[in-house]
């Protein structure tokens, strides 16, 4: 079975616990409310005694052999216990994976199995977390987009007992820019301040701080996932605190070399896959490349390079010989917008 995170709750209130739960993926807020749920249906359940599992030290896995003799151990203080296993990559590995067949394959009456992880993709799925779908329940906590973010903060503010209108839900939308997090905390602070009317966009501006977190991984993912109007916002965010353009564009380079390495690869007919595992790309974080390598060809990501040091150049006052002067803020901005958005690539015969 496998649930939404949401459904994951719903369903834990409507009856005993399954032998198995695996709730994995990149949301960090979604996983741990989702968790936390498994553990305290297990406490009202009576279930009192719970251990852990995780790679510990110099460790790169949990100790399989006491994960499996503890499935077989008798309870020292309870009838039932919750056994958490804790898989940052959701790579059990040969040994692992047998130790959870095994489990799932007779699941003792007196143990549940919590699973976590922190990542997931269609790669990470095996026979070990088909087993837990059968006997269990497996929810990804996927990252919420976009587009999907005011309906998630609309159903929280329900959760709350709040009220909130399009605009207030839009402006607590703008101010948390995508940490669910930040947003969360916000939506627990309104419960109780609210006066138990309907919130409006005057009373969350009122209420509510600016919890965007501004920084350059977040601009070039923004850039990278073709969100042009983010861009522009994070920069502005960025350059009203202070930051340096010189600060920004080590990373920024960074990345755009990495994209004309894969796009190079990609071109040539090589195997993409392989490139994202020699330059340790993430599961997580292959989709963003592939989108943006489908906006651009191979030249264009080498002229987008060329384009970074250029605007080094402008933010250290180095210019070259008949190179206008320029604000290296809109330098900058111009190149990340044409990177998101292949229209805006006229504004940088005029950077």
């Amino acid at each position: 079975m496998e649930l939404k995170p949401e459904q994951l709750v719903a369903q834990l209130d409507s009856g005993p616990l399954r032998p198995a739960y695996l709730i994995a993926g990149p949301e960090p807020l979604r996983v741990l409310e989702a968790a936390d749920a498994v553990r305290a249906a297990a406490r009202a359940q009576g279930i009192a005694e719970r251990e852990v599992f995780e790679a510990e030290g110099n460790q790169r896995e949990p100790d399989w052999a006491a994960l499996q003799a503890s499935f077989r151990a008798p309870s020292l203080f309870a009838s039932r216990r919750l056994v958490e296993l804790w898989l940052p990559t959701a790579k059990p590995g040969k040994d692992g994976s047998a130790v959870i067949l095994d489990f799932c394959a007779d699941p003792p009456a007196d143990v549940v199995l919590l699973v976590t992880a922190g990542e997931w993709s269609n790669k990470h799925g095996g026979k070990w977390s088909e087993a837990i779908g059968r006997v269990g329940a497996i929810s990804v906590a996927w990252t919420v987009k976009p587009h999907e973010l005011p309906g998630w903060i609309e159903q929280r503010l329900r959760t709350r007992g709040l009220k909130a209108d399009r605009e207030a839900v839009q402006q607590l939308t703008e101010r948390v820019d995508g940490n669910l997090l930040a947003a969360a905390q916000e939506i627990d602070k309104l419960a109780l301040l609210s006066d138990g009317s309907q919130l409006d966009a005057a009373t969350m501006e009122s209420l509510v701080a600016d919890a965007a977190r501004f920084d350059v991984f977040r601009v070039i993912d923004a850039a990278m996932n073709g969100q042009a109007a983010q861009v522009s916002r994070m920069l502005a965010g960025l350059r009203a605190e202070g930051t340096a353009v010189p600060a920004l564009l080590g990373m920024v380079v960074k990345e755009l070399q990495t994209a004309a390495g894969l796009a190079r690869v990609a071109a040539g007919g090589g195997n993409l896959s392989a490139a994202f595992k020699a330059q340790r790309i993430w599961d997580s974080k292959q989709p963003m490349y592939q989108r943006a390598l489908k906006r651009h060809p191979a030249p264009r990501w080498d002229a987008f390079v060329s384009q970074a040091g250029r605007v080094d150049r402008l933010a250290k006052g180095r210019g070259r010989a008949g190179e206008d002067p320029a604000d290296p803020w809109l330098a900058l901005e111009r190149l990340l917008l044409a990177v998101a958005e292949p229209r805006a690539l006229r504004l940088l015969a005029r950077a």
